[in-house]
């Protein structure tokens, strides 16, 4: 089976499916035409893990439904709302990050209530975290959550955390 993928109109790719199913997909620095998640379907219902860094998303409200994706990077773009999405579309998703978007208050991360399973959140270099008691605050909304921006409620350093907001690039 051969399917063609187009990302952003600057990468092409052919995608060969030979038995094997996409389950990590990077695609940082590739830019977005309009601000939306372009040609990724949801015939990547495998894909555990997507990095989308620093590719000019102001929305993920075009991200198909993605059952199996636990680890969501979309640092480094202009995301200021609309995360409704992900309960519907990613409803695995236990690892988010916002780092460096355009998030500017704690009701732009209240759509994250219905992430069950979400158990990190980064938001470190959002307009959001000038906010007095914003941990409190996101901790409050969130209870779900085991670590905000690489530290737990007792500002205990997270195991997957190293100080590199936005870089991660480890893969748990």
């Amino acid at each position: 089976m051969r399917s063609d993928v187009v990302w952003w109109g600057l990468v092409r790719s052919d995608v060969f499916c030979l038995g094997l199913q996409v389950v990590e997909l990077v695609v940082d620095s590739c830019l977005s035409g309009d601000g939306e998640v372009e040609g990724l379907t949801d015939e990547y219902k495998e894909l555990q893990i997507l990095s989308m860094v620093n590719i000019g998303l102001n929305s993920l409200s075009k991200l198909p439904s993605l059952p199996k994706l636990r680890k969501l990077e979309v640092s480094d773009n202009t995301i200021s709302g609309g995360l409704d999405t992900l309960a519907e579309k990613c409803p695995d998703l236990t690892h988010l990050n916002l780092s460096g978007n355009k998030i500017k208050e704690l009701r732009g991360v209240e759509p994250l209530q219905s992430l069950k399973n979400l158990k990190s959140l980064d938001l470190y270099g959002c307009e959001v975290t000038t906010l007095d008691d914003y941990r409190e605050g996101v901790f409050e909304l969130l209870p779900q959550l085991t670590y905000l921006d690489g530290y737990d409620q007792e500002d205990n350093e997270g195991p997957d955390s190293e100080g590199n907001h936005g870089d991660d690039d480890d893969d748990e």
